[in-house]
């Protein structure tokens, strides 16, 4: 699933187990600083939205340099939006 922040593949597990999340940032994106600010600034949209996904899901995001940039509520509102493509599927 695309974003125009990320793209995000998700994957339902078997189990009862908590959801789980991984952050890819390549270093096209850029330097070592710029990723982790990324990755940051992912984890934390991704922690404000986990209860809107049940358990059972692995979700990988793989943000794009525009993530750097974005308002954080914008980033806030994509993530919840992938979550609820990754619920109706």
């Amino acid at each position: 699933m695309t974003s125009r922040y990320f793209t995000a593949f998700c994957l339902r597990e078997s189990g009862s187990d908590p959801s789980r999340f991984g952050y890819t940032v390549p270093k096209a994106v850029g330097k070592a600083v710029e990723r982790n600010r990324i990755r940051r600034r992912m984890k934390e949209a991704v922690r404000s939205r986990a209860s809107s996904i049940p358990n059972d899901w692995a979700v990988v995001f793989n943000p794009r340099r525009s993530a750097l940039d974005a308002p954080f509520e914008e980033l806030c509102r994509e993530v919840g939006r992938i979550f609820a493509r990754c619920n109706a599927s």
